[in-house]
Parts: structure tokens; sequence; C-alpha cells
């Protein structure tokens, strides 16, 4: 495997002519704001989220490493080894925490790249292979559980009995289970006042929504739309991204806007960045891309 280093790097842009599907993209995205490729240099992206001043970091999980696309540098290498990192989020410490898959294991990292396991069983067994992460304003943590295969695994059968969706209380002391009626769970985000969760069922085709409770525990179960997906984020507006063949945008109702295209085999993941939160950041296979829109996305607190 090719293992690239920072020096490695050149920053490249290439405009793609954004053709919406819907006319509802129409009022968010930026008058002549075209889909910019701001590199190509991996095998696969995923993980993006912006830290507080909307530098977005992102992993290139083949390459064992996690990336930051700095709003005024470029990009740059930010850990290499990183435990085969996939999803990642920021709590309001500055900590970055990342779905950390090479032994399915979630870990917190701090802004001087400290590393602590907070967690990788359930019950005396392994995760699946946690893959995307959200955190509670209380500083509850939901983690998406699904099983896709990997290469650097010794085992080929799934270690939980199902592909769950588990929440870990703020001292994270305490793993308990907040969804196992889904599929296969995947892309996971939360309301900016942590009222409403939003977890993408990529196997089931469909998203749906829950309000959250006190204690971490999910009710009120409700489709939100008939798509699944494998990463999604959300704006300050309620509008929700989903992806795969591209972005697919929905508004806070459920109802489909339209479709942002990008010229990949698979778009992964997205989330909001640069320095006024009005930048879509999409990793899709090989690239990085970006656009800008008109509403911002939800800050980190």
């Amino acid at each position: 495997m090719k293992l690239l280093t920072a020096l490695a790097f050149v920053q490249i842009v290439v405009l793609f002519p954004l053709k919406a599907q819907d006319v509802g993209l129409t009022a968010l995205i930026q008058k002549g704001a075209t889909l910019e490729k701001l590199s190509g240099d991996f095998e696969f992206t995923e993980g993006p989220v912006a830290d507080k001043t909307g530098n977005v970091y992102f992993t290139d999980q083949p390459n064992n490493r996690i990336m930051i696309w700095d709003t005024r540098s470029g990009l740059k290498l930010f850990m290499q080894p990183c435990g085969r990192s996939n999803g990642l989020t920021f709590d309001r410490n500055g900590n970055l925490w990342a779905c950390a898959d090479e032994k399915n294991e979630l870990w917190e990292i701090s802004p001087e790249k400290k590393i602590t396991v907070v967690c990788g069983t359930y019950d005396g067994k392994p995760f699946n292979g946690p893959n995307d992460v959200w955190i509670l304003p209380s500083g509850g943590i939901y983690i998406t559980d699904p099983f896709f295969k990997r290469t650097w695994w010794d085992h080929s059968d799934m270690p939980q009995a199902k592909q769950r969706v588990y929440y870990i209380s703020p001292d994270h002391n305490k793993i308990t289970i907040a969804a196992d009626d889904l599929l296969q769970p995947n892309g996971i985000v939360g309301s900016a006042d942590g009222k409403t969760l939003y977890i993408a069922d990529m196997r089931g085709n469909k998203t749906w929504s829950y309000t959250v409770q006190a204690d971490g525990t999910l009710t009120g179960k409700k489709l939100f739309c008939e798509m699944g997906s494998d990463g999604i984020t959300l704006d300050s507006g309620g509008n929700l991204y989903l992806t795969g063949r591209g972005v697919t945008v929905f508004d806070s109702n459920g109802k489909k806007l339209g479709n942002i295209p990008v010229p990949e085999s698979w778009t992964a993941n997205v989330c909001f960045g640069d320095e006024d939160f009005k930048s879509l950041f999409i990793t899709a296979s090989k690239g990085l891309y970006r656009i800008k829109l008109n509403v911002e996305g939800i800050k980190p607190r």
C-alpha cells in the first residue's frame, strides 16, 4: 500500500459545472457556485468534520491517516497511523473523536494528539466496526456499528448479534443499545439543541428521526425519507444532506430538494466548513470536494 507524506500533496482545483436535478436547490447554492475538486490524492475519503475555525478533518482509511483541509494553507497531514479511523467528530473541549475500526474501537484524540481508547466492546464482545459518531451537548455519545468486512481484520464473522446504534454515557462508564431494529445503521447526526437525532439505515434504504431523552434513550421513531446514506449532515435551516450517488438534499420535512452530482463512483460523507461555515465539503472515493452554499452548517459548540 502506498503511503504518502504531507510533503507529497499539491493543492489542485478542478471545477465541475453544477447540474442540480431539482430547482429546490437554487436557494441553497450560491449563485454561480461550482463543485471544486480540492485534491484527489487519496484511496478512499471519509468522516469529514470541521473544528471551531472551519478547518476540515477527514480520513483516508486505506492509507490509515487523518488529514486536514486548513482554511488558510490547504491540505495537511494530522495523524498517521490513526487506527484506520472512519467517522469523526469534535467535542466541546476540542478533542477529536474517531471511529477507529482497525480494532473496532472508539478513540478520543486530544489537541496534543494523545489517544485514549474509550471503548471497543459491548457485552464482552468486540464491536462490529464503529462507523460514525455524534456527541450530544450533554456529552453523551452515539455510535453506529454496522458490519463492513475490512481487509485488515483477521476475522470474517460479525462479532455482535446485530448491527446497532449504541449510546455511551457522558462519563464514558456505561454503554447501552440505543437502536437495534435497523438493518445497517451508518450515517448519524443530531440537531444543534440535541433534541432530535437522525440515523441513516444504509441497507434498509431509509433515514429515521428520533426524539432524544435526557438519559440518551431514543423515542418517537419516525420515517424522515425513503433513502439510506453513508454519511449525513444538517444545516442551520434544518435541511439534511445524504450521500451515496452525489449529495441528495431534503428539507426539514423530508421533502427532496435535489441532488448535487459528484464525479466519483461513491460519495461517502459531508460536512460544513470554512471560516463562514457556508462551504459543503464532500468526501468521495479518491477526492475531496467543496461547493459554496448560502446557508450555514451547524457550528461546533
